[in-house]
């Protein structure tokens, strides 16, 4: 449904957004979502990684545009011909930008520091094959797995991973302090957080934007109206397909349409009675219409999936055709596992594809015999009830980060609420296999396994479309992971 702008609303707009268009040193970012912190290591938001990660803080590793794994803080590693050891070699002079200096202790302290019993860090399993890390100098560390690792130099790429000092990590929620090519400069909530240029960083020559500011602006038409009155400069995840359109037919502007690794689902809590019951899942599932989803959320601008895996990858399997959409068989199977006619919560954050995608799912389950409330919730509302605290029936979300299949093998404490020995099993089978084929044949029976299960409803991969002005480069159409390293990033 086309949105209406309001000309008061977008008058006030003009007037209270920082016009940065003028400088080609000063870029303006509109984002859609805003964190409750500025700590990666803290929380799974992916706006702190699409902001801050490889821009204020870095990692021993970075993943390229393709999904490669290049030197970053650690310009190179040797690994033991049996996969257990790996020894980086750190850039020297690398200073964090309060002054100190990095070297092989804060490493040290970064890593133990998110394996550490207490830790909060959203990835913590990502670390938990670390047997030992010592410092045999102040450029070199040596790490050692108690098994082989297929995705550990990626993982070491990760925002999770982040590099910070003892001495600032505590307040990095609000004041992060990293060794990127930017520096944190103000964060005035609710409105925008702004970077400033690293003089000092190592690739400071090939950094061209002297202040990039994020504007959070999630109402399609507030951007809209910001991006043609060139007060953002960009919009990399613009989140209304049906606007497009507009920005296509304007000589001013560039579209693009990539891909990520956002997995969107219908998640359901399998802790939770009646969800807990298989044919109940699989009911859900059958009530489900994917291309009418995609069709209404994402004005027909989407992949759908059946199962846990992004379909741009080597080992992707058509699942979609798994529970084909059968109405009728829905209600059946509700009303044979006893909840036929029955209530359910479907919670969403405030997204507009989760927003969107909700109504309809909604509309669906009704046809099935379902009522299906839905409750649109705060981001912070979100993080804390339904993924911390697994108080939700359903939600819908995407979950952006690779590699991820193995989120269904951490246990009934994660927020799915799913816990099969049979697939941890065949998890730890993928995590540890050193051979890509062999690897993608096993995420092939990862899939069918997940899909058979009905752990989640499967409904599409989330793609990204971004909105630019012209005199704007360097900006990746497709991101295999969160971020987007600015240093790469121009204007005119």
């Amino acid at each position: 449904m086309p949105l209406k702008l309001n000309p008061l609303r977008t008058s006030l707009l003009a007037l209270t957004l920082t016009a940065t268009a003028a400088s080609a040193a000063d870029l303006s970012v509109g984002l859609q979502q805003e964190p409750t912190t500025l700590d990666p290591t803290s929380e799974a938001t992916a706006s702190i990684d699409s902001m801050l990660m490889q821009n204020v803080y870095e990692t021993l590793t970075i993943i390229q545009q393709d999904g490669s794994v290049g030197p970053n803080l650690a310009t190179g590693w040797e690994v033991s011909d049996d996969g257990l050891n790996y020894t980086f070699t750190l850039a020297e002079g690398v200073m964090f930008h309060d002054g100190t200096a990095f070297d092989a202790e804060d490493v040290l302290f970064s890593i133990n520091r998110a394996m550490a019993e207490d830790s909060k860090n959203p990835a913590k399993g990502i670390f938990a094959g670390i047997t030992s890390i010592t410092a045999p100098d102040p450029l070199t560390v040596e790490v050692t797995l108690k098994e082989s690792e297929a995705f550990f130099l990626f993982n070491m790429g990760k925002g999770d991973a982040a590099m910070v000092a003892p001495e600032t990590a505590d307040n990095n929620a609000t004041t992060p302090v990293g060794t990127g090519p930017f520096k944190f400069d103000n964060w005035n909530r609710g409105d925008r957080l702004t970077l400033v240029k690293n003089p000092d960083h190592r690739e400071a020559d090939i950094v061209s934007l002297d202040t990039v500011t994020f504007r959070f602006v999630a109402d399609a038409a507030a951007a809209t109206a910001a991006m043609m009155a060139e007060e953002i400069d960009a919009y990399p995840a613009f989140p209304a397909p049906e606007l497009l359109e507009q920005f296509e037919a304007d000589p001013r502007f560039k579209v693009t349409q990539g891909n990520t690794q956002g997995e969107v689902i219908l998640a359901i809590n399998n802790a939770k009675p009646p969800f807990d019951n298989i044919e109940v899942r699989r009911a859900i599932s059958h009530a489900i219409n994917r291309e009418e989803i995609i069709d209404g959320a994402m004005y027909g601008k989407a992949t759908p999936i059946g199962s846990f895996y992004p379909p741009q990858g080597t080992a992707y399997v058509d699942l979609t055709g798994t529970y084909a959409t059968d109405t009728a068989k829905a209600k059946e199977m509700f009303e044979a596992a006893g909840v036929g006619g029955s209530t359910m919560t479907l919670r969403v954050p405030p997204f507009p594809y989760a927003m969107r995608s909700a109504e309809i799912v909604q509309a669906q389950l009704a046809q099935a015999g379902i009522d299906a409330k839905v409750e649109n919730v705060e981001w912070g509302f979100w993080i804390d009830e339904i993924y911390r605290k697994k108080n939700y029936d359903m939600t819908i979300i995407a979950h952006v980060e690779p590699n991820d299949m193995g989120n269904f093998a951490r246990g009934a404490d994660y927020y799915y609420g799913y816990e099969n020995p049979d697939f941890t099993a065949l998890w730890e089978k993928i995590r540890t296999e050193p051979d890509a084929e062999v690897r993608d044949a096993l995420l092939k029976e990862g899939q069918e396994f997940l899909a058979n299960e009905a752990v989640h409803g499967f409904l599409y991969q989330l793609p990204l479309h971004g909105i630019f002005r012209n005199e704007v480069e360097g900006y990746w159409p497709s991101v295999p992971v969160s971020y987007m390293p600015l240093k790469y990033v121009s204007k005119g």
